[in-house]
């Protein structure tokens, strides 16, 4: 890419690392430490867990075959190599990994080996490396993997696949930027560096030790990871599956509490769950950089709001199969599910509340119905919870969205908007139930729909945020300094709980939640902006 782009690799990773910050924050991806792998910091973990393993004798030294580019000399990372797969005829096997059999490669591997880049075939060279002895871990891993009865069935099965068929794997490359190799006859070479694959994963525990060291409490980060009772917790596609479930836990067996960081103070924590999803196509294809086949963020969110994607992506998302985005799906669900339900409930309660209340009413005695939702609404926390510590973010959200149905009902069938005229008092008590079980739902639905639940809760009356703002700061280390995206959420500390909206409450002026969408409109405007894109 630097290579493409005319940048220097800090360059590109400069740019793409901007452009991934800024679409996390406009999405409402919320960090408590949002890094990068180019800070001293990163350097000195991975250099510390790498010679750890060499030390242990799990790294090897190895003649190999390097591919580099016909055109510029340089070494051609793995993913950026394409070719038919040896094991199952696959067209498009990238150098690491057959995403349609799933069988680890190495780019040598490849019949008919292609750079993604340029398209011109490899050069293969004989190359010292580093190799980590992933053998070694067979044993150890496949013990561990059994344990995971709680995973996705498809990432278990697949991961136990990988440790069947297991080899050593090369974790160093010629190069002249990356993480210099800590060991000896290696240590003094300009272009050698260690694999982007080992060093990036490394980033899950060394953002940990940063943000400790920024919290004032260099030590902190042992709470986490030297704890047998944290849960750790990593989101990807299915593409990476390998590298979180066989070669990360790898790593972190082998280290052990060693090293200088461990300090014989309790082995690193292998992961809880690796949740990995299916993948996702658009309009039916695979989406492709190279072929212009996809939808930037940025694109989409400089015409859409955020929460209509993000509702999108879980409740028809790739959780455990492959599905297809289509922009007629996008706008129906948008309209049928978030607009028709979640939406016309907020809006016609706060409407006739404010019209004629103003402020929450005072309630008169509540009904056994009144009751039962509103402890229908306080047993949802719990299922919803459930649902999520589980990772079923799917079953999670159609709860959620049942449980807006079911006050949605209640609404329709009470209808206080009816009898504000013969018998204001029940219409008030019936419009309170609804303003308690909305604040409740504000609550359920801030882990999908963060911008909305934000503001409702202004709505509602209150003032502050319900779980802490993202922000942008600028962080010093060793005299240059880097940007993170972090927050302080502690006033999401206690607000997983039922509403305690209190009656007399001042409501601000009602305005929609949602933006119904044109389905003709949006879906003729954005398949020709695909067809251009993939045209130029």
């Amino acid at each position: 890419i630097a290579d493409e782009e005319g940048l220097s690799p800090r360059e590109t990773a400069d740019k793409y690392n901007e452009r991934t910050r800024d679409d996390f924050r406009k999405l409402g991806i919320t960090y408590d430490l949002f890094t990068r792998t180019t800070t001293t910091n990163h350097y000195r973990v991975v250099q510390d867990l790498f010679k750890t393993l060499y030390e242990k004798g799990f790294v090897f030294e190895k003649t190999t075959l390097g591919a580099f580019s016909a055109r510029t000399g340089h070494t051609l990372p793995d993913r950026y190599i394409e070719g038919t797969c040896p094991h199952c005829g696959f067209p498009n096997a990238r150098g690491d990994q057959c995403d349609n059999c799933g069988k680890l490669l190495d780019p040598v591997d490849l019949i008919e080996p292609r750079s993604k880049i340029d398209g011109t075939t490899p050069v293969f060279r004989e190359t010292e490396q580093l190799f980590l002895d992933l053998p070694a871990f067979a044993q150890e891993l496949t013990a561990w993997l059994d344990r995971q009865e709680h995973w996705r069935p498809n990432v278990r099965r697949f991961s136990l696949g990988l440790v069947r068929e297991l080899r050593p794997r090369a974790i160093t490359r010629d190069l002249d930027w990356g993480v210099p190799i800590p060991v000896p006859g290696y240590a003094e070479q300009e272009n050698k560096r260690i694999y982007v694959w080992f060093d990036a994963v490394v980033g899950y525990f060394s953002a940990a030790v940063e943000w400790a060291r920024a919290c004032g409490r260099p030590e902190a980060w042992r709470e986490w990871w030297q704890n047998p009772d944290a849960r750790h917790f990593y989101f990807m596609g299915k593409d990476n599956i390998v590298f979180h479930s066989v070669i990360w836990p790898s790593m972190l067996m082998g280290y052990g509490d060693g090293g200088e960081l461990g300090a014989g103070q309790g082995a690193l924590q292998l992961p809880t769950n690796v949740v990995a999803s299916e993948f996702l196509t658009v309009e039916g294809k695979q989406f492709s950089t190279s072929r212009q086949v996809g939808i930037y963020v940025s694109d989409f969110l400089a015409r859409y709001d955020p929460d209509p994607l993000r509702y999108f992506l879980t409740a028809a998302g790739p959780e455990t199969q492959d599905t297809d985005f289509t922009w007629a799906e996008f706008v129906r669900r948008n309209n049928d599910e978030l607009v028709a339900t979640w939406g016309n409930l907020v809006n016609r309660t706060l409407t006739n509340t404010y019209r004629n209340f103003g402020s929450v009413p005072e309630p008169g005695e509540l009904r056994p119905g009144d009751r039962e939702l509103l402890g229908t609404l306080a047993a949802g926390f719990e299922e919803v919870a459930a649902e999520l510590e589980a990772v079923r973010l799917k079953a999670a959200l159609q709860r959620a969205m049942r449980l807006a149905a079911r006050v949605n009902q209640y609404a329709s069938e009470e209808a206080p908007w009816a009898t504000l005229e013969t018998d204001r008092t029940r219409a008030g008590t019936v419009l309170y139930v609804c303003l308690r079980c909305i604040d409740s739902l504000k609550t359920i639905f801030t882990p999908f729909l963060p911008f909305t639940s934000q503001r409702l809760h202004e709505l509602l009356g209150y003032d502050g945020t319900i779980a802490g703002e993202l922000e942008l700061r600028e962080v010093e280390e060793d005299g240059a300094s880097h940007l993170v995206l972090t927050g302080d959420y502690a006033s999401w500390e206690g607000h997983w709980a039922p509403s305690a909206l209190p009656a007399g409450q001042a409501l601000r002026e009602p305005r929609p939640l949602f933006r119904k969408l044109d389905p003709a409109t949006v879906v003729a405007e954005e398949l020709a902006r695909m067809q251009a894109a993939a045209a130029s």
